[in-house]
């Protein structure tokens, strides 16, 4: 009989933590998970679910532009930017209850508050001790914002999320996906959005072309992008909205600030040294490829490792977590060729290598490129194009790298990472039929490389 009160404790129920609990307890082991905030964490609340069911309504104004190249006689349209956010609320509250019931489902106890780490077997929550023979830190990151006068008057992802009004204009500042999803999002809904970042071109480890075809879309949409500029000061404006001025002294009025400028581990106050739980360069928990921390009994997944910050991957992370506790299968977490997609205007999806990633790996390439005007856009006046690219090994004719900026390139790079998970060759490619007319065939047609 366990001397302790349960199997498994997790310390968070984002997606890698529910996914953990839920498929410990299945196993028949005794799990609780502690939240302090709202069940499914990040993406489910502020994230990735909220941000794509906006950037789905934020295309429609293109597409009732784009209807008239059909023979359709829209007529007038209205946003109503209200209508959208009680929707969308309405929405996350729905998968906040079906995360619970998967929970109860399962058997696992939830317990309700922020959870502190008292030693490597014990944590507390809301003043209540629980003990565990195995503890699991899944806590995620939370928006990074720096420290700059005038700081207080700028909004995070979360902040944005839940605008009661949209802002007419709007400055953007970041380089991420985070940042240059939200500009498109809100340049979609009809905000005068400026993007501001400090470096040279955004969206740095992906690939550069995809990069510099994304800058020339977004320009092409109306979204001012001011490159290796930075802000100096946010201060409230005469008459509402805010005044930016810059590093080189100049100013600029904007009705909202919103700063996509990274995230960070949410380990605050959480007690990782009273458990020996050590923290890597970067302030993330370090763990070894099993997902164990420097603590025997404390194991940590997902965000707060700042490994892939993904929810599949967090998913995965959990599943191997489980393997390796429950089932005696250790399991290491495998971060290669992981796909992932920008909900960008237009979105991206790649998984693989860059071309610029391929050389310093010291690979000789073949790159296959393609750039066209996607059907739908042929009946109507909207100038968007298609860029994909192939990265190939030129010694083994694998595929190394899967790149796409599309319409649903998230939807197209899906199945493709299968093929470069496979190690599929170019060969395979060229041998496998095109559906047309698709974009996706272009992947499989493209016969000669770039010179």
């Amino acid at each position: 009989m366990s001397t302790y009160d349960y199997d498994l404790f997790v310390i968070g129920a984002g997606s890698g933590g529910v996914r953990a609990s839920r498929m410990a307890a299945r196993t028949g082991a005794k799990v609780a998970v502690a939240e302090a905030r709202h069940l499914g964490g990040t993406c489910v609340n502020v994230g990735c679910v909220p941000k794509k069911l906006m950037s789905y309504g934020s295309h429609f104004h293109e597409d009732f532009s784009d209807a008239a190249g059909f023979g359709w006689s829209v007529g007038e349209t209205n946003f109503d930017w209200a209508t959208l956010i009680e929707r969308k609320n309405t929405e996350i509250e729905r998968l906040n209850g079906i995360y619970g019931k998967l929970l109860d489902g399962a058997g696992v106890e939830l317990v309700l508050g922020r959870a502190t780490l008292v030693d490597h077997h014990t944590v507390e929550v809301a003043g209540q001790q629980y003990t565990a023979k195995t503890i699991l830190v899944a806590v995620g990151g939370a928006p990074w914002i720096p420290e700059f006068p005038g700081a207080e008057h700028v909004i995070s992802s979360d902040q944005f999320f839940f605008l009661e009004e949209m802002p007419k204009r709007t400055l953007v500042v970041g380089g991420g996906y985070i940042a240059v999803e939200l500009a498109g999002i809100l340049n979609g809904f009809g905000s005068d959005v400026t993007l501001s970042y400090r470096g040279e071109l955004f969206l740095r480890g992906f690939d550069l072309d995809v990069r510099k075809h994304l800058k020339t879309a977004m320009q092409q949409k109306g979204v001012e992008l001011k490159f290796e500029s930075n802000v100096a000061k946010v201060e409230p404006a005469d008459g509402g909205g805010y005044s930016v001025t810059w590093s080189n002294g100049e100013s600029t009025q904007f009705d909202q600030v919103l700063y996509a400028t990274g995230r960070k581990p949410l380990i605050q106050d959480l007690g990782l040294e009273n458990a020996g739980v050590e923290r890597n360069e970067s302030g993330a928990i370090r763990v070894d490829a099993f997902s164990k921390t420097t603590a025997d009994s404390v194991y940590a997944i997902g965000d707060v490792t700042d490994r892939i910050n993904l929810t599949p991957v967090a998913l995965h992370e959990a599943m191997c977590l489980v393997q390796t506790l429950f089932h005696d299968n250790p399991s290491k977490p495998v971060h290669d060729n992981v796909a992932s997609a920008v909900f960008s205007h237009p979105p991206i999806g790649t998984v693989g290598l860059s071309e610029s990633d391929a050389l310093d790996a010291g690979f000789t390439i073949d790159v296959y490129q393609s750039e066209f005007r996607p059907l739908k856009h042929t009946l109507s006046e909207n100038v968007e194009r298609t860029l994909m690219k192939l990265i190939v090994d030129k010694q083994s004719d694998r595929v190394l790298g899967v790149h796409m900026i599309g319409p649903e390139a998230g939807e197209i790079s899906q199945g493709f990472a299968v093929a470069v998970k496979c190690g599929a060759t170019k060969a395979q490619f060229d041998a496998t039929i095109g559906v047309h007319p698709t974009s996706a065939e272009e992947f499989v047609t493209m016969r000669e490389p770039r010179t």
